[in-house]
């Protein structure tokens, strides 16, 4: 019975999960997704050290957003804690995917935040990818996963930036996390995002004092898929 209460976010974790190295966001089993039930209050997540070869919907862990395992036979992801932590303070998201893609995790391992460049990046935000600093040594000694969740919304908070407004992060010396309000949405931004983040390194590696995009060209980029007034797409 509590299998099938949690069918529909299994099946929506494990298809998420799956696209992750379809879309050559993962090597082995680095990298996870997450899929959430508000209603419920709890959420999905890839089990712990399996290869993506042998998921299947039954083995997602269904996990409260305090972090508790609810049901499932398998241990969660490593960084249960910090989807748990997202999700309990961010109202709005139904799925995060962290994943340590080439690109964006070089960005993070740099330590530096992704500049706009170009119109691929101004289609989907108006910023630069905010990079969270290096997490201080008492927390890593402490409860790792949980602070990093505190990691990222406290690098939004100090940037005034919302999880609505920018829905990408990368954590420094680690690698990026993505959210959305769906998993789907969650898996896309976390492709746009190591698109992006291979795009500004190969802008920098031609010219290493390419320009920021203009703003005109931003907000016309932007504001043509998303405006009041946007008209891409049918």
């Amino acid at each position: 019975m509590t299998m099938q209460k949690y069918q529909a976010i299994r099946e929506a974790a494990y298809e998420a999960n799956m696209q992750l190295p379809a879309l050559g966001l993962v090597l082995f089993t680095f990298g996870n997704v997450s899929a959430a039930d508000r209603d419920a209050g709890v959420f999905a997540i890839k089990p712990s050290g399996v290869p993506y070869a042998e998921l299947t919907p039954a083995k997602m862990v269904i996990v409260d957003f305090d972090g508790k395992v609810v049901d499932g036979e398998l241990r969660p992801s490593s960084d249960t804690l910090t989807h748990a932590v997202l999700y309990k303070h961010w109202k709005e998201i139904g799925g995060i995917v962290h994943t340590h893609s080439t690109y964006a995790t070089a960005w993070a391992q740099s330590q530096r935040s992704i500049p706009i460049y170009g119109t691929t990046h101004a289609d989907h935000n108006t910023l630069d990818i905010p990079c969270a600093a290096p997490m201080a040594d008492e927390l890593i000694a402490g409860d790792y996963e949980y602070q990093t969740g505190f990691q990222i919304m406290n690098t939004l908070a100090e940037q005034q930036l919302s999880y609505q407004e920018i829905e990408m992060i990368l954590v420094g010396n680690h690698a990026p996390f993505t959210w959305g309000s769906t998993p789907a949405k969650a898996v896309y931004n976390s492709a746009v995002l190591e698109e992006i983040a291979k795009m500004a390194y190969l802008t920098e590696s031609i010219n290493f004092r390419a320009p920021r995009l203009k703003d005109s060209l931003i907000k016309k980029h932007y504001e043509r898929k998303h405006g009041p007034n946007s008209y891409y797409g049918q």
